[in-house]
């Protein structure tokens, strides 16, 4: 068991976990209920303003033997989109931001993925907000595994991404009488995943 870094990532450092089932190959289907997709972003260049997407969609294939042969699809729902502020929350849905009318999901789709240590794995892949799409890669810790109650093999994974939104044609800002701007064009993507085996 060791500890790994989420790169790029100011989150600190989690703790990969020793999986408690011997082989999690097969195919797995998110678990919404107790699956946390976040974000952050720095406000007025003082403080972080976190929030979090409440209705999402992941499928996943895991070949615990071969992990390239694995691989990832997730669906976000851009206007689920909550910070706690519903004036906030409008300005993120509308065409400054997200533009939820025109572009109802946030879409990843891994076209790599990687071993690189005991229980970390790096998923490159392609992820599409509005209209662009872009390549970037996560690091996924294993956080464990196990036959819950009512019988569902259970795997969790944790990871982090940090990106340039003006990458992705979010280029809305107001800039400071002070100097700098009301938001951080870095913001960082959050994933504390639950999936449970399908087949």
């Amino acid at each position: 068991m060791g500890r790994h870094r989420a790169p790029d990532s100011d989150a600190g450092e989690f703790e990969a976990a020793t999986s408690a089932v011997p082989d999690v190959t097969g195919d797995y289907a998110v678990d919404v209920q107790h699956t946390r997709i976040g974000i952050r972003a720095r406000h007025a260049m003082v403080t972080t303003v976190r929030g979090s997407f409440s209705e999402f969609a992941g499928t996943a294939h895991l070949d615990a033997a071969d992990p390239p042969a694995s691989s990832v699809e997730l669906r976000i729902r851009t206007a689920t989109v909550d910070t706690g502020v519903a004036d906030r929350d409008a300005h993120l849905r509308s065409p400054d931001f997200l533009d939820v009318e025109r572009y109802p999901e946030i879409v990843f789709r891994s076209t790599e993925v990687e071993e690189i240590d005991d229980d970390l794995y790096r998923v490159t892949g392609d992820l599409t907000i509005k209209d662009v799409t872009r390549p970037v890669s996560v690091d996924f810790a294993l956080t464990g595994s196990a036959l819950d109650p009512f019988g569902n093999l259970r795997v969790g994974f944790e990871g982090a991404l940090a990106i340039k939104r003006s990458d992705w044609g979010l280029t809305w800002n107001t800039a400071l009488d002070t100097g700098g701007v009301l938001v951080s064009d870095r913001i960082q993507i959050e994933f504390d995943v639950s999936a449970i085996r399908t087949g």
